[in-house]
């Protein structure tokens, strides 16, 4: 590990993931010195003013003394895990015994102990660690990523999902990164807000799979399953139950009316509108 005192008050973790590496870079082109803390530092982008530090949520000990000195954090959520709630915790503690004064965590649209999508609820017990450990804080609660409704997409050009006649305010992880980036940048001005970090609009995924045909040509539909038609449907990989629950329950909140409304934060915080889901696929068609 690099000298301590040598490095910038300032660390990104997950900056091997998209997310992480989208706020890093935009750090980079502002001129701020970072830290990056990431499980893998082969894997880590070569950034002006960036120290690279290996750290891992699971080894409280490695991450304390990685995150000695540092002053503002940007966590994001571990990797979606059993215990992933007792790593953030333990991540949460020894960020605190390190000293750090500001943790700015990408937490979950709808955040809550009794969400419908089963991990917003950890997603919310990280942030009331966050506050009962005591440092200053923002709190990002991205919606449900725009990027994620092609991919969703089957090869038969069917969205499937229990999500019903429900809406989502989607939003590109572009403009999450961008949010985050402007936190850090000034975090002084955001400390102990939450923000909603939405998209523009409210679809239902009848008028996303509208969208996706009329601007790629590719024609898709939406089919609205019963909640056992999707787990049956998602056993075609292999996988726990407890995942099984996450992604079938990413529909249902849809259904609950749990990721609306659209907020204007994005506007708010970095002076420019989200993209919409036809900006979005206008922008990678183009």
């Amino acid at each position: 590990m690099p000298h301590l005192e040598s490095l910038p008050a300032l660390a990104v973790t997950g900056a091997t993931g998209h997310i992480g590496s989208l706020v890093a870079r935009q750090l980079a082109d502002a001129g701020l010195a970072q830290r990056l803390l990431v499980r893998r530092p082969g894997s880590a982008p070569d950034l002006p003013s960036a120290a690279v530090v290996g750290c891992t949520y699971e080894d409280s000990s490695v991450s304390r003394a990685a995150l000695d000195g540092v002053d503002v954090l940007f966590m994001v959520s571990g990797a979606e895990h059993p215990d992933r709630l007792d790593q953030h915790r333990g991540f949460v503690d020894a960020a605190v015994a390190a000293g750090v004064g500001h943790v700015v965590y990408l937490s979950f649209f709808g955040a809550a102990p009794d969400a419908t999508f089963t991990l917003a609820r950890d997603h919310w017990a990280t942030e009331q660690h966050i506050i009962a450990a005591g440092p200053r804080y923002t709190f990002l609660r991205n919606a449900f990523y725009t990027d994620f409704f092609e991919a969703m997409t089957g090869a038969d050009g069917v969205l499937r999902g229990p999500a019903g006649t429900g809406r989502v305010a989607s939003v590109t992880r572009a403009d999450v990164a961008r949010v985050a980036a402007a936190v850090l940048q000034r975090p002084q001005d955001h400390q102990g807000a939450t923000y909603d970090v939405t998209g523009p609009e409210e679809l239902s995924l009848t008028e996303v799979a509208a969208t996706i045909t009329e601007v790629t040509g590719r024609s898709v539909v939406y089919h609205d399953e019963s909640i056992a038609e999707a787990y049956e449907s998602r056993r075609a990989w292999d996988a726990p139950e407890w995942q099984y629950d996450a992604w079938v329950s990413t529909y249902t909140a849809i259904a609950a009316g749990e990721l609306v409304p659209a907020s204007d934060h994005v506007l708010r915080v970095t002076g420019r509108p989200p993209e919409s889901l036809r900006d979005h696929l206008g922008s990678v068609e183009g």
